[in-house]
């Protein structure tokens, strides 16, 4: 058994979190990481409303009697979503662990704080990692390059940022992005990280409530099928390489650049959300992470955790066997 400070505060066996993912992270994926011994984790604006995520979450507990969370993300938005709505009824159902990210979350932390609620926050640079340990989180995400989704403007490899992170911070630290196996948890492992977090890697499980075909698709595909968009709008996102992603690419790099309105109907999250629902890779825009040349196959979460935690265990053990004791003179 791994034993690190996740596990003891979340009261979880293995040190995995499913990270938060719009439109995946629906009742069954979370329910089932939860039940296979790691964090699952709610999308809180996956629902079109407050009372539609209290819904999700009694659903959720209905399925599992472990530790779960809510996730809330705060992005930019013309027409913001309410997000003291969700974070309140979240609160009001009794969700004690919350997962985090986005601009300004000052308010958000200090509300869950005040109710002795665990906070997990996702950063993807050191210096927003230190300003969020000040606000009081318990546990920070520190999101690699290679992570799927907004892996920030500076470029930082997980390699790197981890150990940065071990160098900088005082609290814990899991690590996001490239992770897809008991390789890769054992690795961060040795960065001093206290478990990981996965977004891509989940969405290709038995209750991943995504269409089989893109799950197919994602095993199919290999760690040159990503591409970045929005990167001359400094708002980088990693996405599947497909024909829609690569329109917005071909636009960003006309002269002159490119504004949001020139894209805005080629990235259209409803267009997002379908892909996930007809199966069609090429219908819009969908995250995923470098880790799809990890990816093979298509387990329960009961499966693929058990699994990780075997081999993290066979690794960890292999690695004590390379350090030999000095001869006595």
């Amino acid at each position: 058994m791994i034993r690190t400070a996740l596990t003891e505060l979340l009261g979880i066996r293995v040190p995995v979190v499913q990270g938060g993912m719009q439109w995946v992270g629906k009742p069954p994926l979370p329910a089932a990481v939860s039940n296979a011994g790691g964090l699952g984790v709610i999308t809180a604006l996956t629902q079109p409303n407050p009372e539609a995520l209290r819904t999700v979450i009694r659903e959720t507990r209905a399925a599992t009697d472990k530790p779960f969370g809510v996730n809330i993300t705060i992005l930019p938005s013309i027409n913001p979503p309410d997000y003291e709505g969700f974070a309140r009824v979240a609160i009001e159902e009794g969700v004690k662990i919350f997962e985090t990210a986005g601009n300004s979350p000052g308010k958000l932390i200090e509300f869950f704080k005040s109710h002795g609620c665990i906070v997990i926050h996702k950063c993807t640079t050191i210096r927003h990692a230190k300003s969020a340990e000040r606000l009081g989180v318990d546990v920070l995400s520190i999101d690699g390059f290679e992570c799927a989704g907004h892996p920030g403007e500076e470029d930082i490899g997980g390699l790197v940022l981890l150990a940065r992170a071990a160098q900088e911070l005082k609290i814990p630290y899991i690590a996001s992005g490239g992770i897809a196996d008991g390789r890769g948890l054992a690795a961060c492992l040795a960065l001093g990280a206290a478990g990981v977090n996965m977004g891509t890697r989940f969405m290709c499980t038995v209750e991943s409530p995504i269409h089989q075909k893109i799950k197919e698709k994602i095993v199919a595909s290999t760690e040159y099928d990503t591409t970045h968009i929005f990167r001359t709008l400094n708002n980088t996102s990693r996405v599947f390489k497909n024909v829609v992603s690569q329109q917005v690419v071909a636009i960003e790099r006309r002269p002159g650049g490119a504004k949001f309105e020139d894209v805005r109907d080629l990235v259209s999250g409803a267009r997002g959300k379908i892909v996930f629902e007809n199966g069609d890779p090429d219908y819009g825009i969908w995250t995923a992470g470098l880790v799809l040349g990890l990816i093979k196959d298509i387990p329960t979460c009961e499966e693929l955790l058990s699994r990780m935690e075997r081999e993290a265990e066979e690794i960890i053990g292999g690695m004590a066997k390379l350090v030999k004791a000095k001869a006595k003179l």
